[in-house]
């Protein structure tokens, strides 16, 4: 069990989960492959528990999962949306600064890595699920309201 640091959830970032709507509806000219996780066999029972509990539409956008095909790797909107369930513990988990987000009662630290959209990654769970967003989610993390209920229900806390 990995120990987490607690995060500072400011309630205007907390309400702007359920408020904020998508922005766009274009599809992404990126192209739709990913790493695959290689998580312990105990991870990976979680995350495969989550694959049949992920839902066809994530913020009004159609599944259509990353190349190569794998239960740890989800995608909606040809690379808008892409979920990678048993990546390793980030480092910025570590640092107490880092931003936290709460979406339907899952847990998310949230990193904005330079020339992309938003990174976010469950925390105080037994398998970290990692969410990328593409440039158009830059101020609007509203697909997590999509993935709670099935993270929450598939992958337990660890605490």
């Amino acid at each position: 069990m990995s120990s987490h640091r607690p995060f500072g959830l400011p309630a205007a970032v907390t309400a702007a989960v359920s408020l904020l709507a998508a922005a766009g509806c274009s599809s992404s000219d990126a192209e739709a492959s990913v790493v695959v996780p290689r998580p312990p066999a105990a991870e990976a029972a979680f995350c495969q528990a989550l694959a049949k509990e992920l839902p066809d539409t994530v913020a009004g956008l159609e599944r259509s999962d990353p190349e190569p095909g794998s239960e740890l790797t989800a995608g909606w909107g040809d690379g808008a949306i892409v979920l990678r369930c048993g990546v390793p513990r980030p480092e910025k988990m570590s640092d107490p600064k880092a931003q936290g987000i709460e979406a339907n009662g899952v847990n998310w630290m949230l990193e904005r890595p330079e020339g992309s959209g938003p990174r976010l990654t469950s925390t105080y769970r037994k398998a970290y699920v990692e969410v990328t967003l593409d440039e158009r989610y830059a101020h609007d993390v509203t697909p997590l309201a999509d993935l709670a209920a099935p993270v929450r229900k598939t992958v337990p806390p660890s605490l």
